[in-house]
């Protein structure tokens, strides 16, 4: 790694003096607001992407599980409110959907997957869903979709602060502040939150409480950007993240446990932008840790840790405005150890290379290929190609077609009695089609996907031991819909957005659907604005779910609808007051088997700008 850092240090060198030597040559930079996932915008044309921007984000608690579960059709199952959330995207498991925080896989490196609950959005200025297959880009676990956290550098001149204070029901308090600075030269973002939770809430019709369900956590990000000049801008992302969680009981008569983590996340990035030949040089350092206490009473614990240091160079050339040439060259290294799990070391080499061409206005294609080295399995060929025709101003049609992967995660591996080294990757190779018709005020997208995984890694008891083993075969298809609608009028403005979501995820062998994947699942938003008061209502249906392999419906998790209803005022441009019903019926329901969320709560919330 230090001789990678030196490498690092003596590119920036030679492009600085590059910069100096051929400023009469340099093409200007025209963007003035700048993300570090750049591939997400460059190389996402034939897929579907859904854009969370700021005045959604504000309608949802901090947590990302509660922004898309109300705006997106992805699945959530949630041990109640606060505790481990876990997705299905497309009838995928949790390890096969990628987070992306500015550009980088946060994926954990023990157990593959990302809770949802432990990712504060109020520290985001833009949430993004990238439906279908994103391996050839983003690496292992993006076969269902991923979702991606991003953090905005404008060089746009801007003073603001904001300041959010929530308190709610189960004495919930939630503070969040915002600061942005920006002028010709610095970008300056910073955020922090605080959210704390008794989580006591009473289970509907019936007598029992939510036990040991608090929790607390704290996180704080900074972003910052410097343009040397139009051709040379540094950036630096970093983001810090201190939970601390009791795990809520199913039964009064269980041992109170809890989960401490503490993750952080770091990245600088050197952009130069040479005319037509754009270079980017990003150093990643990202950090997961937790400790388990499998008795709040009792002060020992067991611990885990994975340091994972990231080294990329990305490459571009636009021969014209027409088509592009992308090509990325990365080294990881992933150094882990904990109670059940050895010193370990893992190295990861992985190129890209990317092409995209719009041949006529109309028409438009892209194709991406990579290819992964490692010490600790044997990396397949991914690929991607797809297709985008725009016949009609208001009709356009995508189709996309690609190979993915899910590597092995520190458990699989390496858990002591347990490990499984021979373990391959699973391998997905999926197809979907997309419609887009887009009018004046009314946009509507459809789309159909075919999914088929392999070697799927599961968990099961062999010679009275559980280990990993590389054993089914999994198909999933389905339809996505996405509507988006709004109206304005005098003083008064709608606007209407809704998902559906109709999935089949089944064992090939079986011809059973998978555990806790619903058929149905549905949302829907209607938005009012009149001058200086603002109304939602949100909706949400999720279909029964399986909870056993062989589809017994007698063990089935019900159906639920869920309701939500906010209202708040501005007091000028400074200050806005609201309110937020949560459950609003009152409906009695759980995502997991006994596990059971809180009926009507509510939360109210005072927001200054300064």
């Amino acid at each position: 790694m230090k001789q990678g850092i030196l490498f690092l240090v003596f590119i920036l060198v030679g492009f600085c003096s590059m910069a100096q030597t051929k400023q009469d040559s340099i093409q200007k930079l025209e963007e003035v607001v700048l993300i570090s996932d750049s591939q997400l915008k460059t190389f996402t044309n034939t897929q579907s992407l859904l854009t969370l921007n700021d005045s959604i984000i504000e309608k949802s608690k901090s947590s990302l599980t509660d922004l898309l579960n109300n705006n997106s059709p992805i699945y959530f199952k949630e041990n109640g409110l606060g505790m481990v959330s876990s997705v299905a995207f497309r009838g995928t498991t949790a390890q096969q959907t990628s987070v992306v925080w500015n550009g980088i896989n946060i994926n954990s490196q023990l157990n593959g997957q990302t809770d949802f609950n432990t990712i504060n959005v109020t520290v985001t200025d833009q949430v993004t869903l990238r439906s279908g297959g994103g391996s050839v880009l983003y690496g292992s676990g993006a076969i269902g979709g991923s979702v991606h956290l991003n953090n905005i550098i404008s060089f746009k001149e801007k003073l603001s602060n904001n300041l959010n204070i929530n308190y709610g029901s189960f004495n919930t308090l939630n503070t969040n502040y915002k600061g942005d600075f920006a002028n010709k030269k610095w970008s300056i973002n910073a955020a922090l939150g605080y959210v704390n939770s008794d989580n006591d809430y009473d289970y509907v019709d019936s007598d029992n409480q939510n036990l040991n369900g608090q929790f607390n956590n704290k996180n704080a990000s900074i972003n910052v950007g410097f343009k040397f000049n139009e051709s040379n801008i540094l950036k630096l992302y970093s983001n810090i993240y201190d939970g601390s969680r009791n795990f809520s009981l199913a039964l009064p008569s269980e041992t109170p446990s809890k989960y401490d983590n503490f993750d952080t996340r770091h990245l600088l990035e050197w952009n130069g932008f040479y005319g037509k030949f754009t270079s980017k040089i990003k150093l990643a350092y990202l950090t997961e840790a937790y400790k388990y206490f499998q008795n709040i009473q009792r002060s020992d614990f067991s611990e885990a840790k994975v340091n994972s240091s990231i080294l990329k160079y990305d490459a571009s050339y636009s021969f014209d405005k027409s088509m592009l040439l992308n090509a990325i060259v990365a080294y990881t290294q992933n150094k882990g150890n904990g109670t059940s799990i050895q010193s370990v070391n893992r190295r990861i080499g992985a190129f890209n290379l990317l092409f995209k061409h719009k041949i006529v206005h109309w028409f438009l294609y892209e194709t991406t290929v990579r290819q992964e080295t490692t010490n600790s399995y044997t990396s397949p060929f991914l690929y991607s190609i797809g297709l985008k025709i725009k016949p009609f101003k208001v009709y356009s049609i995508n189709i996309n077609g690609s190979k993915n992967f899910r590597i092995p995660t520190f458990n699989d591996l390496y858990w002591e009695g347990s490990g499984n080294l021979n373990l391959k990757p699973e391998t997905s190779k999926q197809i979907e089609v997309s419609q887009q018709f887009q009018f004046k005020n009314i946009g509507f997208n459809i789309t159909g996907f075919y999914n088929d995984i392999t070697d799927m890694i599961r968990w099961l008891p062999i010679d009275g031991v559980w280990k990993p083993i590389n054993t089914d075969e999994v198909v999933t298809y389905g339809i996505e819909t996405k509507l988006e609608a709004n109206k304005a009028f005098n003083n008064h403005k709608l606007t209407f957005n809704s998902t559906f979501a109709y999935t089949i995820s089944e064992n090939k062998q079986t011809k059973k659907q998978l555990i806790y994947v619903p058929f149905y699942k549905v949302t829907a938003n209607l938005g009012y604005n009149y001058k200086k008061w603002s109304a939602y209502y949100q909706y949400l249906y999720v279909g029964d779910v399986f909870t056993q392999s062989d589809n017994n419906p007698k063990f089935n998790v019900d159906e639920y609808y869920v309701s939500n209803f906010g209202l708040d005022y501005s007091l000028g441009k400074q200050y806005k007051l609201g309110a937020k019903v949560n459950n609003l019926f009152n409906e009695n329901y759980e995502s997991i088997a006994g596990r059971f969320m809180p009926g009507r709560h509510y939360n109210f919330y005072i927001n200054f700008n300064f």
